[in-house]
């Protein structure tokens, strides 16, 4: 399979968001609206690419224009939300890696965090940092393969806890 990692341009926002909200939904339980109202916050990428750079992995490399098989958001010099704290200046932080059920396994992910740790080094950065939960198994061995270490982690005031991890770029 042909791969291109790029940014996602303005015609693919709706795509690019329906990808990344598909491979969240599997992880939303019946009982859980605060996981609901994220997963529809994920389809909004046309917010988050005016304050952050949001990767698409592509599947037709020769042009470009193929299938969207996966997203990832990368916060270079200021945070997508509000309520987040202030990202320090010697880091990047990833956010919303997601890759459809059918194209997992086949390096999508690994290859968006490569051009990710990419852009972070040409920016300045020295360390990579994201969240993950723990439900997401895959994701954390994923992170944990790539040379991630476990960092604080962050702790809603109704108690989710975000995994915290972090990267330094050599």
């Amino acid at each position: 399979m042909a791969l291109m990692i790029r940014e996602a341009r303005p015609d693919e926002y709706g795509e690019a968001g329906d990808v990344t909200a598909a491979a969240y939904a599997e992880f939303v339980r019946p009982e859980d609206a605060d996981w609901r109202a994220y997963v529809e916050e994920l389809r909004d990428v046309r917010s988050r690419a005016a304050r952050a750079v949001v990767l698409v992995a592509v599947d037709d490399a020769e042009e470009g224009d193929g299938r969207i098989l996966g997203t990832l958001t990368l916060e270079l010099s200021t945070r997508i939300d509000e309520d987040s704290s202030p990202l320090p200046e010697d880091a990047a932080h990833v956010r919303m890696l997601g890759v459809l059920r059918e194209a997992r396994r086949l390096g999508v992910a690994r290859s968006m965090m490569e051009e990710a740790e990419r852009r972070a080094r040409a920016a300045g950065k020295t360390r990579l940092t994201l969240h993950t939960t723990e439900r997401m198994k895959a994701a954390q061995r994923m992170y944990e393969s790539l040379g991630f270490s476990r960092a604080p982690d962050r702790v809603f005031p109704d108690g989710f806890v975000l995994l915290g991890y972090e990267r330094a770029l050599g």
